[in-house]
């Protein structure tokens, strides 16, 4: 009892102090990096990108980032599974959920810690989905007929759904090469320039329109509680953003003293799945939701009864990865899209967590850093690759906290998880209904950053809003065409029909690149396009050097060490990149 009362003691306390010390950094440090002499608004952010919480913080903190991606993960190897022609019971289907989430652990910390340097998670992606149904939906990969494969022997089942995971494996880990490769030669940093405003509004705004279906789906399994979970989400991230809970707690020669503590300003996203998760547990037990609902608590009790207690993931573990033309240029669709979007995300994330404009370096390191990582992905046997994960981005705007230190947080407890395999098939048990309710959130919030990309061009001139328009509603109409006209494509060349039907099926690779194009051949003026505004918060790498860098993006250690060498003012992942050398 005493050890619980001084944590609550020392929680409430800090919270009290750093909450009063970030606000007042925050103000300090707004009024002089203002280079526009004009006057910012307070920041809104309980911890910055290099604040650091607590651990007794930090890890609920952390969770929330947790149950936030888990949900969009496991949804990936449910879809995938099938299409690999694994059975229901198979007990491999918990060992790849695990492979995903302990990859997405070690990624996650590489690309906070030495990558990017940005709070955000890295993780298995819908847009990977797409290409992987193309590449499985060739012939020489279709699924047998299921009397055929209930004739097989276990060791036939075994090797069907795992020839397919080999190939998988090998095409991921190989078109991640392009990312490797673009990242760290600094090309990336080349093609930031085409990059623009009208880019990057259709790449990210898509992301979440195009998961609806995804979030309707889910939160399908029972209106009334993801109508709850969202409005209970919304009560706590805004309403009650900024009233404090009354909190008695210990303090020595004190006694037993109140203590305001901001609850639902840290908290609203575990809040709200604490409360909305028991609520179901309450209508299981009293069997007002029958057996076999999809929001019952106990629906995937099997999955906690079926997983492994401890089991370590590692390259090769369904076999050699093995690497055909086809899967490679197939799944190139999907790095390609990956790109694009984490481009996107970059500098939406940066003002955030009021960090500084991304600099070139670093934008060439995340990059670089997210190709390794969908390697590991590969090689690993996830069937799946990584990328910024935009629910967790919407996560920031929600529960305002920034910190790199929470997702380094996350990071461990995604590895914890894909080691320990019980741990994480207890939230796999979150109801849909609960996880469908958070999403309308997330994803509705992920739209919101695309579009308010567009402070920076002019609306008013209908060049922009013809190129917006188009490269909103085209992609839309023409991927759920192709999703509904599957082998349209007839040139000949299965490679081609394939590579093809990914490309033109990806509504972020369609939306970005239209918008691109279109912004780079329609005349229009930098002021009118949004260029002049926009160079002020992304890098374009326009100048050769940089006069007032941000050490938000410096590594945690060896910065002295590299300023002492002139060649590393000449790599384009390194933080002294375009830096003028101290004498």
């Amino acid at each position: 009892m005493k050890a619980a009362t001084s944590y609550s003691s020392l929680l409430m306390e800090d919270v009290k102090q750093n909450v009063e010390i970030v606000d007042s950094n925050k103000q300090n440090s707004q009024v002089n990096s203002n280079n526009q002499n004009e006057p910012k608004k307070e920041s809104k952010l309980l911890y910055g990108i290099n604040d650091a919480p607590p651990w007794y913080l930090s890890i609920p903190l952390a969770f929330q980032h947790y149950l936030t991606m888990i949900g969009a993960i496991v949804s990936i190897p449910f879809i995938l599974t099938p299409a690999l022609c694994m059975a229901d019971e198979d007990p491999n289907r918990g060992v790849i959920i695990s492979t995903m989430i302990f990859v997405t652990g070690i990624v996650t910390y590489f690309q906070a810690t030495w990558g990017c340097r940005l709070p955000i998670v890295q993780g298995g992606t819908i847009s990977f989905l797409v290409p992987t149904l193309a590449i499985l939906n060739l012939p020489q990969w279709k699924c047998p007929p299921e009397e055929e494969i209930s004739k097989m022997n276990d060791d036939e089942k075994l090797e069907l759904w795992q020839i397919r995971m080999r190939e998988l494996s090998g095409a991921i880990a190989v078109s991640s090469l392009f990312q490797v490769f673009i990242g760290y030669t600094g090309l990336v940093g080349k093609i930031l320039k085409f990059v623009t405003p009208l880019t990057i509004v259709p790449t990210v705004s898509l992301v979440g329109l195009t998961l609806f279906e995804h979030a309707a789906e889910t939160a399908s399994k029972h209106w009334g509680i993801a109508a709850g979970t969202t409005a209970m989400l919304t009560l706590f991230s805004q309403v009650l953003v900024n009233v404090s809970v009354p909190t008695i707690t210990y303090r020595k020669n004190q006694g037993l003293v109140v203590t305001r503590f901001q609850l639902f300003k840290l908290f609203p996203v575990l809040l709200t799945i604490a409360i909305m998760w028991s609520l179901c547990g309450i209508l299981t037990l009293t069997n007002v939701f029958e057996e076999g609902h999809p929001s019952r608590t106990d629906i995937r009790l099997r999955v906690l009864t079926d997983a492994s207690w401890f089991y370590i993931p590692y390259p090769g573990q369904f076999g050699l990865p093995t690497v055909t033309l086809a899967g490679v240029l197939g799944m190139l669709a999907g790095v390609l899209a990956c790109t694009v979007e984490s481009i996107s995300y970059y500098p939406t994330v940066s003002q955030m967590s009021e960090a500084g404009s991304p600099p070139l370096h670093a934008i060439n390191r995340g990059i670089a850093t997210e190709g390794l990582g969908t390697m590991l992905a590969g090689l690993w046997g996830s069937g799946n690759g990584t990328n910024t994960f935009g629910e967790n981005v919407g996560a920031i705007g929600v529960t305002k906290v920034g910190s790199r230190r929470v997702i380094q947080w996350a990071a461990f407890i995604m590895i914890l998880q894909g080691v320990i395999g019980k741990f994480g098939a207890i939230f796999i048990m979150i109801p849909d209904s609960v996880v469908g309710g958070i999403f309308c959130v997330m994803f509705g919030m992920i739209i919101a950053f695309g579009l308010s990309t567009l402070q920076y061009v002019d609306l008013r001139s209908s060049r922009n809003l013809y190129i917006l328009g188009l490269s909103i509603f085209f992609p839309m109409v023409l991927c759920k065409w192709m999703q509904n006209h599957p082998g349209v494509i007839k040139t000949g060349n299965d490679t081609v029909d394939a590579t093809l039907s990914v490309l033109l099926g990806t509504t972020i690779l369609v939306g970005g690149f239209l918008g691109c194009f279109l912004d780079n051949i329609i005349p229009g003026t930098d002021e009118e396009r949004g260029l002049v505004e926009w160079s002020k918060e992304m890098d374009l790498g326009d100048g050769d050097v940089v006069e007032k860098p941000s050490s938000d993006y410096d590594f945690p250690m060896g910065m002295d060490l590299l300023k002492k060498w002139d060649w590393t003012y000449h790599v384009p992942f390194l933080p002294t990149y375009r830096l003028k050398k101290e004498s």
